[in-house]
């Protein structure tokens, strides 16, 4: 990879004489669906497929940025002080952003960089292709400037860009356990106050695998700021009747007895799976740590059928595919995972039966929808880091 990487590098910009390689993975979120901007807790892990960059500094003061995904786009070049969002730069601005984001923090882009991009994430795939390539373009900055940031800041402003720059109301979560990911771990992350644990994840004689539905489907244009306005609603009439910040704070008994305060029956689903997902989510590590595999799974299950019936971020194409999961031998745990309306599903599947299984939910899925989906068998791997 390295090698076709600098070779690349060499055919864009010149030679490759003071560059230096970096790499941010992708993640998914084991369990802990659209409860990061409600306060409650999120389980992901880094993946061992992400974004790779090659990047050094210019003296041409601006910013050179090229992607082996979008070719046909060529160089895009923008001056290293003009970090404004324009829809024709495309992919641009997420590393735009980010860039824009450390000069908001107090910490300066002090050059220009060149800079070419690899990413072996599905685009659109929901296993974070775009938080992937704005933290391993924090890593950059960090770098070859000097910054004194520590990977939860790295987080943290790559979010505040796909907040603020982008125009995509996310959550923490993405950015974190792609900054923060640790090899055969998950993060048990509380998105309230950023406290986290790492879970070590011994699937014996089984794996994760990714499915991904290839419909298409954009985080801004989704539904997605919808769901986390109705739930921004629905906390804003339960704290007239219970003093709370968030809604991760209540468990389900106490979601039962002050549910009535929330005006819209839609919005009464809405909190309820913010509630319940995240005290599944709490269950779920504790199943997990106690060596309850099967628990673990069952939890899967019950995420999905909540985000399916009460969040309603599923879909037919995420609901064929995990429906297909459950009838086959061997599956521990199906849910779909990431933002939902299209993207990706995740299983644990037994090793001995994940050939079938890949052939038997590929075969459903195509019947039913009339084109393939993709499947990863993915381990999972370290955060973002500067590749040595």
């Amino acid at each position: 990879m390295r090698e076709r990487l600098f070779k690349k590098f060499e055919e864009v910009f010149g030679d490759s004489e003071g560059a230096v390689l970096y790499f941010a993975p992708g993640r998914v979120n084991l369990i802990g669906e659209h409860t990061d901007y409600n306060g409650g807790h999120v389980f992901p892990c880094a993946l061992n497929i992400g974004t790779y960059a090659v990047a050094r500094k210019n003296n041409q003061n601006q910013m050179n940025l090229f992607s082996m995904n979008f070719e046909s786009m060529g160089v895009v070049s923008v001056p290293a002080s003009d970090f404004v969002y324009r829809k024709e730069d495309d992919w641009c601005n997420y590393p735009k952003g980010v860039m824009w984001a450390f000069t908001e923090e107090g910490f300066p882009v002090k050059s220009g960089l060149d800079i070419l991009y690899f990413g072996n994430i599905p685009n659109g795939s929901g296993l974070s292709s775009s938080a992937s390539i704005e933290v391993v373009t924090g890593v950059i900055l960090k770098d070859l400037f000097s910054h004194d940031v520590d990977m939860i800041k790295i987080s943290l402003i790559a979010q505040k860009a796909e907040n603020q720059f982008n125009g995509v109301n996310c959550g923490i979560m993405d950015q974190f356990a792609i900054a923060m990911g640790k090899k055969d771990h998950a993060i048990f992350l509380d998105t309230a106050d950023l406290s986290y644990t790492y879970a070590p994840i011994h699937l014996e004689n089984a794996k994760i695998v990714i499915a991904c539905s290839n419909k298409k489907r954009g985080l801004a244009d989704s539904k997605y700021n919808e769901r986390r306005s109705q739930c921004e609603t629905a906390l804003a009439q339960i704290q007239k009747v219970k003093n709370i910040r968030n809604l991760g704070e209540l468990t389900e008994e106490e979601f039962e007895e002050v549910k009535d305060a929330i005006s819209d029956p839609v919005n009464v689903k809405r909190a309820k799976h913010a509630v319940y997902e995240n005290q599944r989510t709490i269950r779920a590590v504790e199943a997990l740590q106690s060596g309850d595999i099967a628990l673990f799974g069952k939890l899967m299950n019950e995420s999905h059928v909540s985000l399916r019936d009460d969040y309603e971020v599923t879909g037919k194409e995420l609901d064929t595919l995990v429906e297909a999961a459950w009838e086959q031998t061997g599956v521990i745990g199906s849910r779909m995972t990431g933002a939902g309306f299209g993207g990706c599903t995740v299983s644990i599947v037994e090793n001995e039966h994940i050939d079938a299984f890949i052939e038997q939910v590929g075969k459903k899925y195509l019947d039913t929808i009339g084109y393939a989906a993709d499947f990863y068998v993915v381990e999972i791997g370290d955060g973002a880091h500067k590749v040595k």
